[in-house]
């Protein structure tokens, strides 16, 4: 009997025994091939010996020490190389152990930092319906996901959510993709108007949207309005690349895409690769600079932030990433990604939309294609596809309430960057199959 409380009573999941590239391999020998590397963690397989063997190497000069008495090489080399590579703007990182505290400590700068500049007053966040910031309580506040929230809500901070920029549903007929993202943008400041200019401290958005809508990328210039109009009130822009950061759409950070630079940038996941549990909180010079002038003091703080271990592997994956030309790679080989899935799933009946960028992908499952009628959340397809595939050896990351929290159904594919031409081929062989078998029971 296990001891372990586990993500769902009701399943039993087998023990990973071991890793091999873009495969886990479980204690009965049966290999899964990891297409969603986790949950997008995964960026450099299983078995990255130079990441691993950096790790060792921390471990035989000192595992920990805490923040509030040293810094170590190991963090302030990565902070060097983290804001070396950085959007314009960005100065300082603060090192966490993972996504939600990223988030958490985003949240709480931002406030922090319109307090040392005399402007108490701001203190409301606004967000996008349909976007996911992390499980801890603010994160969860910012966050869009109704079926998430719904539990906690009476203990969430209140948060404005506007729409997302999601094209395949929003858009209007006759619209021009260029004129839908104007249009969504424009929800941003009537809702900073709405609320009070002089109240608002930031908005938080992922670039390319992950878990909640299946790698929804902004239409371009959506981006470049948001930072418009963040400047134009002298409110925040929070970006959040935990899940689409580092390397994962083929740029080190996603933001590259759209042209411009947040204030304080959120990352996480592919920062560790699954080598360690680390994440990262990028701000600009500015916004530090008000703290070193006002209080000196952060008011956070994590037992574990600044891990000398976890800095380590972080930097080790980092110069993978940067050195050997690995978010290059992604950006090759999530194009033939693309084209596979086109290729296969582009006529389905039951795939309304297949979009993303580098090796993040996502795929809208419909009961109509015409109409874009989702499919009865009763049938549960999103779990019964996941459920399936990784009976065939293929691990995915399916989610439902992709529409409104509770109906529209897709599943998100995010492999190692390592990833080979069969491996693609392996991808969609079985996504096929398992689709097929869900759908004909």
């Amino acid at each position: 009997m296990s001891h372990i409380f586990p993500r769902h009573t009701a399943v039993k999941p087998p023990v990973a025994a071991r890793g091999d590239g873009a495969y886990i391999i479980d204690e009965a020998g049966k290999r899964y091939l990891d297409a969603s590397g986790g949950a997008a963690v995964s960026c450099l397989g299983h078995s990255d010996a130079a990441v691993t063997e950096a790790i060792k190497a921390q471990l035989d000069k000192i595992a920990f020490a805490h923040t509030s008495f040293f810094t170590s090489e190991a963090a302030e080399r990565l902070a060097d190389k983290l804001i070396a590579h950085a959007p314009e703007g960005l100065d300082r990182v603060y090192l966490v152990s993972g996504g939600s505290e990223a988030t958490e400590a985003a949240l709480k700068l931002a406030r922090q930092y319109h307090l040392e500049r005399g402007e108490p007053q701001r203190a409301h966040f606004i967000a996008r319906l349909q976007s996911y910031h992390g499980n801890t309580i603010g994160a969860l506040s910012a966050g869009g996901n109704m079926w998430r929230r719904e539990p906690f809500e009476p203990m969430l901070v209140k948060m404005s959510h506007i729409d997302p920029c999601y094209a395949y549903r929003g858009r209007q007929e006759g619209e021009s993709v260029e004129d839908y993202g104007q249009r969504v943008a424009n929800a941003l400041e009537a809702e900073i108007l709405r609320v009070g200019p002089e109240k608002v401290a930031a908005f938080i958005a992922e670039p390319v949207v992950g878990a909640t809508l299946g790698a929804v990328p902004s239409v371009p210039g959506y981006f470049r309005r948001i930072r418009e109009i963040c400047d134009k009130y002298g409110v925040l822009l929070i970006l959040d690349e935990v899940m689409c950061g580092m390397g994962r759409t083929g740029h080190l950070y996603a933001c590259e895409a759209d042209g411009i630079a947040p204030d304080i940038l959120c990352i996480a996941k592919g920062l560790g690769a699954g080598y360690q549990p680390i994440g990262a909180m990028l701000c600009s010079k500015a916004i530090y600079e008000a703290i070193e002038q006002g209080s000196g003091f952060f008011q956070h703080g994590h037992t574990y932030i600044g891990h000398p271990a976890a800095a380590a592997a972080a930097g080790a994956v980092l110069s993978r990433l940067t050195d050997d030309g690995l978010v290059e790679r992604c950006r090759t080989m999530g194009e033939k990604l693309d084209a596979a899935l086109r290729d296969r799933f582009g006529q389905h009946p039951h795939i309304g939309d297949i979009r993303g960028r580098g090796l993040f992908r996502g795929l809208e499952l419909v009961a109509d294609r015409e109409t874009k009628e989702p499919f009865d959340p009763a049938l549960k397809i999103n779990a019964k596809l996941k459920k399936e595939a990784f009976a065939r050896g293929l691990i995915c990351y399916p989610m439902g309430g992709t529409i409104d929290g509770r109906r529209g159904d897709h599943v998100l594919l995010a492999p190692p960057f390592i990833i080979e031409d069969a491996q693609i081929g392996e991808i969609t062989e079985k996504l096929s199959g398992a689709l097929e078998a869900v759908l004909a029971a």
